[in-house]
């Protein structure tokens, strides 16, 4: 399997980790030879309710033995998807009651962009720097990081750039520009939190000069940071929100929200001006339903700031220099890249799952399923700090 795990399969990077996976529970992965390994990332921040959730499981199954695909998204009306989108509406502030459903996070952001371009008829899109919205061509476009991007030159024109938590740059956004886009909290450069009304403040100046505010909720969304939203932290309102990961409670998803009359330019002058054949697919449409649901009605959310707490409680060692970010959305911030590296590869063989960030090479990625116990919070803690005690 592993000679054609490299054979067949088209690979990111020249190094994968290459676990060859048997099954995965609750917040355990196993591998074919039998050793469990508890999750500290969650699929990247994907598996907002660890693996096999029972609800997840038995809601795909119920749809399965329903219908699959009928048709492309917006033409037929299927329940699980009118369901997701009127508990997202449920959830979110007035007006962002209109949700486009898709099949991953990037597509969202396209769909974002586009929504932007059209509502406001501007071209300009300003991004922030150290950013990452995804790798298609348009979320590729955003990003500010040039050697990235060098390779499939040229992207899409009109994208500037300002620094995060940056008040002067706010100037650079105009009567020009059609949309500010931000991560909630920033991904990719270290979960880097907005500061001092930064959101808000973004929020205030795209409403001065009728720039629509987009903010990424990818990996911040659904629960992950103490809130169902991550901006709700901030004191603002974006006016589209743009998810993925943990909605789809381990199965690929994407959605953008917006108010009706911002997602009605879509259907219109042209027609068809966003279209996806699987976005709103009825097996993942019903997982995102129940994943949405346990989540909202459940303690998940609130208890995310004990967990927090109980992370940075055991994680008090001399080699981290500090932890960034909010809830179950942590990075460790350690010396060197040298030591991430080592705490990585040899907690896998301790049996803990942990992981890189895409820019910051000194963060130690900790993002476990939003169900993870107690228990395991601590057994994989001293896992980590055994490690750096020998580093």
């Amino acid at each position: 399997m592993l000679n054609d795990f490299f054979k067949y399969q088209a690979q990111t990077t020249p190094h994968p980790l290459a676990m060859e996976i048997s099954h995965a529970k609750g917040s355990y992965i196993f591998d074919k030879n039998g050793k469990s390994y508890l999750d500290f990332v969650a699929g990247v921040s994907a598996c907002s309710l660890g693996h096999s959730h029972p609800k997840v499981v038995n809601a795909v199954k119920k749809q399965l033995d329903q219908y699959l695909h009928v048709m492309v998204y917006g033409e037929y009306i299927q329940e699980p998807a009118i369901e997701l989108t009127k508990l997202i509406a449920k959830h979110l502030p007035a007006p962002l009651e209109t949700t486009y459903l898709v099949n991953s996070g990037t597509e969202a952001i396209e769909g974002s962009l586009k929504l932007a371009r059209r509502f406001t008829g501007r071209t300009e899109i300003i991004a922030a720097k150290n950013s990452y919205h995804g790798n298609t061509m348009g979320s590729l476009s955003l990003m500010d990081y040039e050697e990235r991007k060098a390779p499939f030159l040229p992207l899409i024109p009109d994208v500037n750039h300002i620094a995060f938590n940056c008040d002067w740059c706010l100037h650079k956004i105009t009567n020009k520009t059609a949309a500010v886009i931000l991560e909630t909290i920033q991904g990719g450069a270290g979960f880097i939190e907005p500061e001092n009304n930064y959101l808000q403040k973004v929020q205030q100046r795209c409403n001065e000069v009728g720039t629509v505010f987009i903010l990424d909720e990818i990996q911040p969304g659904i629960g992950r940071t103490g809130k169902l939203f991550g901006f709700e932290n901030y004191n603002c309102q974006p006016d589209i929100v743009a998810t993925g990961k943990g909605l789809g409670g381990g199965l690929p998803i994407g959605a953008f929200t917006a108010s009706r009359a911002m997602m009605q330019t879509l259907s219109d002058n042209p027609k068809l001006g966003h279209i996806t054949t699987f976005g709103g697919n009825p097996v993942i449409a019903a997982a995102a339903l129940a994943t949405l649901k346990e989540i909202t009605e459940s303690t998940l959310i609130e208890d995310t700031l004990k967990k927090e707490k109980l992370i940075r409680q055991h994680l008090n060692h001399k080699h981290i220099k500090e932890i960034r970010g909010k809830g179950l959305m942590l990075a460790a911030m350690v010396d060197n890249p040298e030591i991430t590296n080592d705490v990585i590869l040899k907690a896998k063989e301790e049996g803990l799952i942990l992981f890189w960030l895409l820019f910051e090479p000194k963060a130690i990625r900790i993002t476990p399923p939003l169900t993870i116990s107690n228990e395991e919070i601590i057994k994989g803690c001293k896992i980590i700090t055994s490690i750096l005690d020998n580093i």
